[in-house]
């Protein structure tokens, strides 16, 4: 990037570093909502709620069903052994 691009486009700056912070944000969301541990784990407090009276059975299908979606719409069931290496230039 050349001085004078750089000098023209520095009012963007903080629209540029909110973006990014966003897709970073959506990243992780999509990572943790697609990982079978934490759904499991969703899926284990969700019955511990309904066992101890915090929702009723109607609010518990329904989640519970959503959960089970997405569960099985991860890839085989199976928690990756390790996590994705950051993308090039991300430090």
């Amino acid at each position: 990037m050349g001085l004078l691009t750089g000098l023209l486009t520095l009012p963007l700056a903080p629209a540029r570093g909110v973006a990014w912070i966003a897709d970073r944000l959506e990243e992780t969301a999509e990572r943790e909502t697609a990982d079978p541990a934490v759904l499991r784990a969703r899926l284990a407090a969700l019955n511990r709620a309904l066992d101890e009276g915090e929702i009723d059975q109607d609010r518990f299908e329904l989640e519970e069903e959503r959960l089970l979606d997405l569960l099985e719409g991860s890839p085989s069931g199976t928690v990756p052994t390790h996590p994705a290496p950051p993308p090039p230039g991300s430090h």
